[in-house]
């Protein structure tokens, strides 16, 4: 097996500035880039390529190319200079922390706040709240973040606290192996759960928009009905993949989009003999009914299946006991 590099200089609380480490002979014959990929498994390939490029990589004492051959033995030194930082700032801002380890944060996001700074929405966002809370997020792209929720969905959140854990993540996304599960309220009456196969790409006359499109990229949704309604159905959705917006634009596209959401959703509609207090419940509803209810990933360092789940927020309960009530005084 290779031998692991050790870090000799960890003043960034798990970030080594650099490390020095020996090739293995049973690495003799691999391109450098997939030698050192071996050898320091936290960081991506793209990554290490980067640096051997930036000439933060020596081997015995000189830069080599990406894809020069090792020979087994050599000393590497490697400079972990950190990716690119952005121009997001600390702010103090309030998280509701369901679960953190040394590998891993998940927080609760409510309805409201931005994930990431954003033309409109340059600061008081998620990204902006975690660099307050851990300083040391702003040495992993994007403060940790690996997928997010709209603006106006509420729910969990996953985010890696060191590179391992960030590699971890991207790469289980890709796999699709991160689990991701929502309550989802939409207008009109499924009679069963299935499924939506549907490519997603950006909306040609609506650029704010995305849109079910040929030519746009795979998206692939599962859904199953939870509770039925007058007029209207509880769904669990689980994404196979994470395009933008993708649960919005799956089920416009069968024509039931989400309670509340002004962008694909249009006029709500009613059930018959909707009161005013229902009436104005639907019409009123200030955002797309979507939560982000449960969250599962395979521990970064450990392998161990992690999942968590977090209860519908308060805004949604109301809507749906509204509606409860309503069914039950047709009935």
């Amino acid at each position: 097996m290779p031998v692991r590099g050790f870090g000799v200089k960890d003043a960034d609380r798990g970030f080594p500035a650099e490390r020095c480490l020996h090739i293995d002979p049973a690495l003799a014959g691999r391109r450098l880039d997939q030698a050192l990929a071996e050898l320091v498994p936290e960081y991506s390939r793209s990554r290490l390529q980067q640096l051997i490029d930036q000439g933060s990589v020596l081997v015995d004492g000189t830069t080599r190319r990406r894809r020069d051959k090792v020979g087994g033995g050599e000393e590497i030194r490697l400079r972990l200079a950190p990716e690119s930082r952005s121009t997001c700032v600390a702010q103090p801002i309030d998280l509701d922390i369901v679960f953190e380890d040394d590998q891993l944060l998940v927080v609760a996001k409510p309805a409201g706040l931005v994930v990431h700074p954003a033309a409109g929405n340059r600061d008081g966002t998620l990204q902006n709240a975690l660099l307050h809370y851990l300083p040391q997020l702003d040495q992993v792209p994007r403060a940790g973040i690996v997928h997010r929720l709209d603006k106006d969905t509420s729910g969990l959140l996953v985010v890696a606290k060191t590179p391992l854990a960030h590699k971890s993540l991207v790469d289980q996304l890709q796999r699709r192996s991160l689990y991701r599960e929502y309550c989802a309220l939409v207008q009109g009456i499924l009679i069963a759960g299935g499924t939506i196969d549907a490519p997603i790409g950006r909306d040609p006359l609506r650029r704010t928009r995305m849109t079910v499109i040929a030519g746009g990229r795979p998206a692939v949704t599962h859904y199953r009905v939870r509770e039925r309604f007058d007029a209207h159905t509880l769904l669990t959705v689980r994404l196979q993949t994470g395009r933008t917006h993708q649960i919005r634009v799956h089920m416009v596209h069968i024509r039931h989009p989400l309670v509340g959401d002004r962008t694909y959703g249009g006029r709500p509609r009613l059930p018959r003999g909707a009161g005013a207090r229902l009436s104005e419940a639907l019409q009123g509803f200030p955002r797309q009914a979507l939560h982000a209810a449960a969250l599962g990933c395979d521990h970064p360092l450990t392998g161990a299946a992690m999942h968590w789940e977090l209860p519908l927020p308060g805004d949604l309960r109301e809507l749906l006991n509204s509606l409860r009530e309503h069914d039950g005084d047709a009935t």
